[in-house]
């Protein structure tokens, strides 16, 4: 800068001056902050380096660990003391990488992954409940829901007045001498679900008892899907008079979805007729009908392959594994 000062002194333009010089004009015509070129005068109000040390030991104290500085700061007040305002704590703080979650917080372990595969029907049912409006505000029925991963059949179906383990225990038993005792039964970590009644059961037949992990409601897909399906239904009411009314709609419900709905991730196919074996012939049909408007209108199609919305899938799967495997079912 003092070069830039030697030229425009002898009478060099400010601009010729700054070029040849090589720095921006601006910051060549910028007055300098103090007498002595490229020094900054130091802060009178800086705090020093054992008043900087003193705010970090209050702060970091066993008794202001768990506060914020606005905390800290209105407490010392009331006792008559002043470290330094709000913001200069933060400063403190930022220049010593404390400016995150301070407290002392409690370690949980990581939960298991639920990883599932079922490869045929019979092996992997899931679970939940969820709640109906009764006939006045306030008042609801729960329906017991259990579904086949993957058939995608609703294997029971029950309406009660509350929700226990006894009566989820109840359904089970039920459901496992109609069609059968599952290797696996997943859920998530509702009271029912985890109860020492449903346990107890599981543990007795032998079947391995999945959770979803808490607050993860992917955990439980199927179960959540269907509800979204029944209650995203246009037939769906917005309150059911009664007990009666709600078991009586239920009941159309899931006969309707079971036998009547073709579901896009099992080939277009009900969920019956994979539960029941009945889709493979079904899709010998289905072929025999595309090949004949295939042959009476080849331009209309572009392969001679049968559309892969249509092909049952082989696996269904709950967090799916890398391996793809999950828990080892027999075949």
């Amino acid at each position: 800068m003092a070069t830039y000062r030697e030229l425009t002194g002898a009478g060099v333009p400010t601009r010729a001056a700054a070029v040849l010089v090589g720095v921006p004009r601006a910051s060549a015509t910028r007055q300098p902050r103090t007498g002595v070129l490229g020094h900054r005068p130091v802060p009178v109000n800086k705090l020093s380096e054992v008043e900087r040390a003193e705010i970090l030991r209050v702060v970091n104290s066993a008794r202001f660990v768990d506060l914020p500085p606005i905390q800290i700061y209105a407490h010392l007040l009331d006792e008559g003391v002043y470290v330094g305002s709000i913001s200069t704590i933060y400063r403190v703080l930022t220049a010593n990488a404390q400016v995150k979650e301070r407290r002392r917080l409690a370690r949980h372990p990581a939960r298991a992954i639920p990883e599932l595969v079922a490869t045929r029907p019979g092996q992997v049912y899931s679970w939940d409940i969820t709640k109906l409006a009764g006939p006045v505000k306030g008042t609801y029925f729960d329906a017991y829901v259990m579904i086949d991963i993957y058939s995608r059949y609703i294997v029971g179906a029950h309406v009660h007045n509350g929700e226990s383990g006894v009566l989820a225990v109840e359904m089970m038993r039920e459901i496992f001498a109609i069609h059968g005792i599952p290797q696996v039964v997943h859920a998530d970590r509702g009271t029912s679900m985890t109860s020492k009644t449903v346990a107890a059961l599981l543990s007795d037949l032998e079947v391995t008892k999945s959770h979803s992990r808490p607050r993860v409601s992917n955990d439980n897909p199927y179960s959540e899907a269907w509800f979204k399906t029944l209650k995203f239904a246009p037939v769906f009411p917005e309150r059911f008079g009664s007990l009666g009314d709600a078991r009586a709609f239920m009941a159309d419900f899931v006969e309707g979805y079971n036998h009547h709905h073709h579901h896009t991730s099992i080939g277009l196919n009900t969920p019956a007729d994979v539960h029941y074996g009945l889709a493979a012939a079904k899709g010998a049909e289905r072929a025999v009908v595309l090949a004949g408007a295939r042959a009476r209108n080849p331009e209309r199609f572009a392969t001679t392959h049968d559309p892969k919305i249509l092909a049952i899938p082989t696996t269904a799967w709950i967090n799916q594994p890398a391996d793809n495997t999950g828990i080892e079912l027999a075949a």
